[in-house]
């Protein structure tokens, strides 16, 4: 009897043993709405390492975005990663920081180079494509301690291919999802960024805008998107569509994430003509401006002419300006329209510029290029199988067919909407109306995904600062049902450090913002 019974006790351990162990996921749920301030107090308290962190962020890509709802925002996983986390953790125990955002985990649009990643702009023809060399602002955020854990898909070219085309897809991952509810469109062609940012699978994103590629999935995912002014941040190693018009800019769930990673990025780069402006205007630390009162004292110029394309976003906007005139600003009725022919100048601009600036960026990749030009481009997407599945490539044929920037077409459409939006525009408006700042609702709530229709605009505000090249800044205003929308505030020339204040203002006295829930569909 005895030895039946060790015969039976070791059978039972021995098919314990074989038995499948169920994975424990990690708690990551204190990484839900943290702010780079309480990560680096959490460091700094030993409450959780670098490593730690890092790892629970690559989780949540993991179980949010590859799994269950299934977001489809990130291209690639920085395969070192957690090994930088630990140099860095190190570092901090040896009482040294590298700066602002040591740490400080950020997912970054893929058309920033990576040279330890491949750098895609979404498009299957850049598979695999490693670029000689890191971005400037990618080797600025390396520099300040911040650890790169991904690259997050993006509207493929960062938009500007397809006749019709839906924000968010790419040939290289489809399309990404609105985390608030899931047959929504993220918008704009930093996509994945901003899903990233708002569903908390990072930090901090980094997206770009040549017109309203930040401010637009900012408005559509409930975050604080900052377009800084053309020239305040390097775009040499980006992806290019327009020299006049592209900038990057960090994608945050509060001002001041925002405000601390702007500090990071500034800086003066010889391979980008446009950064040689900045020197003397900009800091290397915004956080000073982060003033509760910050619209004490302001003068901004409400746009009234930017509504009536949705009724909710009329109802939060009034709310809105109640809210600012209650913290102690005046806010001034302005009707104005932009010149005819200037968005149409603006399109003439981004034909010629981008057919220059992506010629450059293939000659950049030296013999490893697949293509050179933008015919060679739209043969191979006519043999791929991917590419032209749900649209066009009008955009690629309208740029191809264009001249060189020495062209009078091009000169004239430049010289015009830059004083029809600039001149005539936003510097007209603040000094005619003694104004700190203009505002507008962003943009609508955002529409369901179409893959053969494509994006379903209702209207925004973004243009009038990405033709001028000047800054803008969004932050939540409320919800039209269950979707997020914002208010812009923009102004002229280098005045981040005043649309910090109003909107950090504004953002402390309402407090819109509110984490995804995953809602299947509205």
């Amino acid at each position: 009897m005895k030895s039946a019974r060790v015969l039976f006790l070791t059978i039972v351990v021995l098919l314990a043993c074989e038995q499948p162990r169920q994975k424990t996921k990690p708690n990551h749920q204190y990484l839900e709405e943290i702010t780079i301030p309480q990560l680096q107090v959490g460091y700094q308290k030993s409450t959780f390492t670098i490593e730690q962190v890092v790892k629970d962020y690559l989780q949540r890509i993991e179980d949010l975005d590859k799994n269950g709802p299934a977001l489809n925002s990130i291209i690639y996983i920085n395969p070192r990663a957690v090994e930088i986390a630990r140099t860095l953790d190190a570092e901090l125990q040896a009482g040294k920081s590298r700066g602002l955002l040591h740490g400080i985990p950020v997912i970054i649009k893929d058309n920033l180079n990576t040279a330890d990643m491949p750098t895609t702009a979404g498009a299957t023809v850049l598979r695999d494509s490693y670029p000689p060399d890191d971005s400037f602002l990618v080797k600025k955020l390396r520099d300040a301690g911040a650890v790169i854990i991904a690259k997050a898909n993006l509207s493929e070219w960062a938009n500007f291919r397809a006749d019709m085309s839906s924000s968010g897809w790419s040939g290289m991952l489809g399309q990404t999802k609105n985390p608030y509810v899931l047959d929504r469109n993220p918008c704009g062609s930093s996509s994945g960024s901003g899903v990233a940012a708002a569903a908390n699978l990072c930090a901090i994103a980094i997206g770009t805008e040549t017109n309203g590629s930040i401010v637009c999935p900012s408005n559509a995912n409930g975050l604080v998107g900052l377009k800084p002014t053309v020239g305040l941040l390097s775009r040499s190693g980006i992806i290019p569509i327009s020299f006049t018009q592209d900038t990057a800019g960090p994608m945050g769930r509060t001002v001041t994430d925002v405000a601390i990673t702007l500090g990071a990025l500034v800086g003066v780069d010889s391979l980008d003509e446009k950064t040689l402006a900045s020197a003397g205007k900009y800091k290397s630390n915004y956080t000073s401006h982060l003033k509760a009162d910050g619209l004490k004292g302001k003068r901004i110029g409400w746009l009234k002419n930017v509504s009536g394309y949705h009724a909710a976003v009329d109802t939060l906007m009034k709310k809105a300006v109640a809210d600012i005139r209650t913290q102690g600003a005046e806010v001034v009725e302005i009707d104005f329209t932009m010149e005819r022919g200037t968005g149409g100048n603006s399109f003439t601009v981004l034909l010629y510029e981008f057919k220059d600036g992506l010629i450059k960026y293939f000659a950049s990749l030296g013999d490893k290029a697949r293509v050179h030009n933008l015919a060679e481009l739209m043969e191979f997407n006519k043999k791929d199988t991917i590419e032209l599945k749900y649209f066009d490539q009008q955009l690629l044929k309208l740029a191809h067919e264009k001249g060189t920037l020495q062209d009078k077409e091009y000169l004239d459409a430049l010289a015009n909407m830059q004083k029809a939006t600039r001149e005539n525009g936003i510097d007209k408006l603040l000094k005619e109306n003694n104004l700190h700042a203009l505002m507008a609702p962003t943009g609508a709530p955002a529409w369901k995904t179409d893959l053969i229709d494509g994006d379903h605009f209702l209207g925004g505000s973004s243009s009038l600062a990405a033709i001028s090249g000047y800054p803008s800044i969004t932050v939540p205003m409320g919800f039209a049902d269950v979707l997020p929308v914002g208010v812009s505030f923009f102004s002229t020339a280098w005045q981040e450090a005043i649309l910090i204040e109003i909107a950090y203002g504004y953002e402390q006295a309402t407090k819109h913002r509110k984490a995804p829930t995953f809602i299947v569909s509205k």
